[in-house]
């Protein structure tokens, strides 16, 4: 448990713009890695369905992640959280407040989509997103000194 929170895991929301990859890797990481200290959710300004190659990418280190919906940051309104971790600039720029002790964190990762565009080929494509994954799973094993 934490320190912070008394005798619960601490509720940490992981933020993005569209809740459909980097914000669903980072809850996935925490929950497999962090769940005796930290409660995990993610959602986003504006929601759009999970990636699959985020599914998939997550998949090929064992952590399932195709159950996960995309949910907007207004299902947390009101929630007690201890942390908001938003995960790219727009989502830092358009986080709403949360009130009482929510400490927010900005922790900057680039958008695996918009780095797939270019790519030539799928697996290129997956490169990509392969590389923000482990990015997103180093800072999960960092916390909570990061945060």
């Amino acid at each position: 448990m934490n320190e912070n929170t008394g005798d619960r895991a601490a509720h940490i929301l992981f933020l993005c713009t569209g809740n459909s990859c980097r914000s669903q890797m980072a809850e996935g990481w925490t929950r497999e890695l962090k769940r005796d200290e930290f409660e995990a959710f993610s959602a986003g300004i504006e929601p759009r369905p999970v990636d699959p190659r985020a599914v998939k990418v997550m998949g090929e280190v064992g952590i399932d992640i195709s159950g996960h919906r995309s949910k907007s940051v207004d299902e947390f309104a009101g929630q007690e959280l201890d942390y908001v971790v938003t995960v790219c600039d727009a989502a830092n720029e358009a986080c709403p407040f949360f009130p009482g002790r929510t400490k927010r964190v900005h922790a900057g990762f680039a958008d695996p989509p918009r780095l797939a565009e270019g790519a030539a080929t799928e697996g290129e494509a997956l490169d990509h997103y392969r590389r923000v994954r482990d990015e997103i799973r180093a800072f999960v094993e960092a916390m909570p000194g990061n945060l």
